[in-house]
């Protein structure tokens, strides 16, 4: 299984991550694994901020990275890069869509989860 997140945005989050870049692609791999069953927990959880045919977008708790490194044995600086990832992520498909500040004012308060389809 692979993730939805661009290759650019991957490039860029790893430029800034303290984990390796050439570790990131198999955490965000991992972390698709485990959310991926849970996209319809998710629908009904949390905020859509934006879906494409590839992937849908929500917002979550500040705290929610922290959980889901948990739940799959993630380091703090491991679930932080991938929290990172996933946020320019949403800032990037904000872009195309011409909501990106809309997203980043959210994004002062929440995080963001991207689940592939």
């Amino acid at each position: 299984m692979s993730h939805p997140i661009d290759g650019q945005v991957v490039l860029l989050a790893a430029a800034k991550a303290s984990v390796a870049g050439s570790r990131l692609p198999d955490l965000l791999e991992r972390v698709q694994t485990e959310l991926a069953p849970e996209l319809d927990e998710y629908r009904r959880r949390y905020e859509l901020a934006a879906e494409d045919d590839d992937a849908c977008c929500f917002f979550v708790s500040a705290d929610h990275w922290e959980g889901v490194g948990d739940a799959i044995g993630l380091d703090r600086r491991e679930y932080e890069a991938v929290r990172r990832t996933h946020e320019e992520q949403l800032k990037r498909l904000g872009k195309r869509e011409d909501r990106r500040e809309e997203f980043e004012t959210a994004l002062d308060l929440r995080s963001a989860v991207v689940i592939g389809k």
